[in-house]
């Protein structure tokens, strides 16, 4: 092979490898905060007017924010426009996913969907706004999707402008979430019957851009920190979890480390993944169903269905209200629909399939993301049989005072047994969300563990 073959060959090759690892052209982006929101969402309504166009999202100053951090509800003065039950469940069947549809046929008495005005109310800040370009431009997938190249420039949602399923889920791992947080939260698994025991946990987590001291090294592939600890019931008070999450899952997978108040030892815990059971779950959801989707996507292919128009949980500011108390919240079956808001809103439709030869309890899982806020909304779970086993939902809300979108708690269906677990809830806790703590990164270093860990 001649010298002016080779010098073509390896241009070829450089075109080729430009190609591959390029995100999206710059007249693309420019789509985003024209016909599209910043974000990547449909501006414009939907023809029938069911959905609205988005026109900012809330403001900072949409309620009052108390002392404690709770929010007013800013549509506390509305009605629902109907109410979805199994009688009338035909009516608006399009507009369901198999989970929802699922659901009512579990608990046809107790279950049922109040419908809400639909608000588009995600907004975030204005320099999230100029990274999510950024990363329209620069960041790309690595390996088989289980990383992230050029993200670092830019920190949060990879890809705004998705072209597979794969981007769609990465979306909503890198989703901002503000940049430091403190939230002190409750745990239940109620059983058939409603009883319930209370898990309380003091989450912690802080992204690079949120912690001064990070070194440059330890930020080049992290994606953020994070800490757990449980401070109730006694039995499990002082246990600290504590996890570094990276953006090049296959150069560096997750480390995590677990601090054990009963034997006062600091030890890794590779088992934070995956289908590992979750903490304190009691059987009823995986580590992955944390947050209805994190950690690496690499035992599943990835598939972007499509776009729909689905009811889904949103604006839930009643649920999450202070004044009520949590037996009023879990109820048998499952949380007190009467107390949930629900909106129509357009969704991606993710389907995850499991790779052959990689082990996992679920063998499919389907997502339906926002298009305004790329929170994973509703989530499917099929068992190695491929029947639908678990539904999750998250009850959306927008923390208008920090520019977050955000959720009051999320809830994981059990269709088999009955049961099901709900996460987040704080109503009767002294605080709610506290957005843009000081922290620094020694705080997430197992050698602090021991500390946050003493009873």
């Amino acid at each position: 092979m001649n010298k002016i073959t080779c010098l073509l060959l390896a241009l070829s090759m450089g075109v080729m490898t430009a190609q591959a690892i390029a995100a999206v052209t710059p007249e693309e982006a420019q789509r985003l905060g024209s016909q599209l929101t910043p974000i990547g969402a449909e501006r414009a309504g939907n023809d029938a007017g069911t959905i609205p166009a988005w026109t900012g999202g809330l403001p900072r100053d949409a309620g009052a924010l108390s002392e404690e951090g709770f929010l007013q509800d800013p549509f506390a003065g509305e009605s629902p426009l109907f109410t979805i039950t199994r009688q009338n469940l035909e009516q608006y069947r399009a507009q369901l996913s198999a989970g929802q549809l699922a659901m009512f046929k579990r608990y046809p008495d107790t279950y049922r969907m109040p419908v809400y005005p639909s608000h588009r109310t995600t907004a975030l800040p204005d320099d999230i706004y100029a990274a999510i370009r950024t990363s329209a431009l620069k960041t790309s997938l690595i390996e088989d999707g289980t990383g992230l190249q050029g993200f670092t420039d830019s920190r949060y949602y990879a890809f705004p402008l998705p072209k597979n399923g794969l981007e769609a889920v990465w979306n909503h791992i890198t989703r901002y979430r503000g940049r430091t947080l403190r939230r002190n939260i409750v745990q239940v698994t109620p059983q058939a019957s409603g009883d319930y025991t209370l898990i309380r946990f003091e989450d912690r987590i802080a992204f690079p851009d949120g912690l001064d001291d990070l070194k440059a090294k330890q930020a080049s592939n992290a994606l953020f920190f994070y800490t757990q600890r449980v401070t109730a019931p006694a039995r499990l008070a002082g246990n600290v979890l504590l996890v570094h999450e990276s953006i090049d899952q296959v150069a560096l997978p997750r480390m995590a480390w677990q601090y054990n108040s009963g034997q006062r030892r600091v030890r890794r815990a590779p088992q934070i993944a995956y289908d590992s059971p979750g903490t304190a779950a009691d059987g009823l959801a995986t580590i992955d169903n944390f947050d209805m989707f994190n950690g690496a996507p690499d035992r599943y292919d990835w598939k972007l269905v499509g776009k729909r128009e689905l009811y889904i949980p949103y604006n839930n500011y009643k649920i999450d209200s202070p004044s009520l108390k949590y037996r009023d919240i879990v109820k048998p079956g499952h949380t007190n629909q009467d107390l949930a808001r629900y909106e129509l809103h357009r969704v991606w439709e993710v389907e995850a399939n499991l790779k052959p030869g990689e082990r996992h309890i679920y063998s499919k899982r389907r997502f339906f993301i926002d298009e305004d806020s790329w929170q994973i909304a509703l989530s499917e779970q099929y068992d190695a049989r491929g029947q639908l086993w678990r539904v999750g939902q998250v009850m959306h809300l927008q923390h208008y005072a920090a520019q977050v979108p955000m959720y009051a708690f999320e809830t994981l269906n059990d269709l088999i047994s009955g049961r099901y677990l709900a996460i987040g809830m704080k109503n009767e806790e002294k605080h709610g969300i506290e957005f843009g703590i000081e922290v620094s990164a020694s705080e997430f270093t197992p050698a602090a563990l021991r500390n946050q860990g003493i009873r």
